[in-house]
């Protein structure tokens, strides 16, 4: 009992000490470190999408979902850099963290699919998948110590529901068509957080509106 007690002081004590550690951290720091990481995220949905499309049916491009069937549509977000320099930070971080909130449930679903996906490079993609998965977790966490700090504005989120449900179609092409609108809805969704957080970070860092 007494060894149980001295564990659960220590843990509690390194827990202590990150949080305060990252308090200690100014935040152009952690957005740098949040930017870094995000784009990331946007690189390897990119590389992915790719690597899809190296095997993806002809017919598939043609009866492909439309983006604005993305569950994150009904999100009212800024269309270029120029609308986002507009927008203040707080409602920035609020929309990547929406953003970001919104794929965990669809990102284990394109994770367990990812295991039966026939495509030759089935391996490879769903290894990406698992580290897409990492990223997102740890920017999401990064995410929250910053909303923190920013104040009551940037805790807010709104929901965006998933309600693809976990199976993405019985035969292969429905199975490759579905994994790839998913996928491309992922892309374009982690684009937009790495252009909102990449303007924080401009802001941050007091640089010019053009060279964000």
């Amino acid at each position: 009992m007494a060894q149980r007690r001295t564990n659960g002081s220590k843990l509690l004590l390194t827990v202590l000490y990150m949080v305060a550690a990252c308090k200690a951290v100014p935040i152009s720091d952690l957005l740098d470190r949040a930017s870094q990481r995000s784009d990331r995220l946007h690189s390897l949905s990119t590389m992915l999408t790719r690597e899809l499309d190296s095997h993806f049916p002809p017919i598939g491009r043609m009866i492909m979902p439309r983006p604005a069937m993305c569950h994150t549509s009904s999100l009212q977000t800024p269309n270029d850099k120029e609308q986002a320099l507009q927008v203040s930070e707080s409602d920035l971080l609020s929309l990547a963290r929406s953003l970001l909130r919104a794929w965990v449930d669809p990102l284990l679903v394109l994770s367990s699919s990812a295991n039966t996906l026939p495509h030759p490079a089935q391996n490879s993609i769903s290894n990406k998948i698992q580290e897409l998965q990492e990223h997102s977790k740890n920017l999401g966490d990064g995410l929250n110590i910053l909303s923190g700090k920013m104040g009551p504005a940037a805790q807010t989120m709104s929901l965006l529901p998933y309600r693809g449900g976990n199976d993405l179609g019985q035969d292969k092409i429905s199975k490759l068509i579905n994994f790839q609108f998913l996928l491309s809805c992922f892309r374009r969704d982690s684009h937009k957080i790495d252009s909102f957080l990449k303007v924080l970070r401009c802001r941050a860092a007091k640089m010019q509106p053009e060279m964000c």
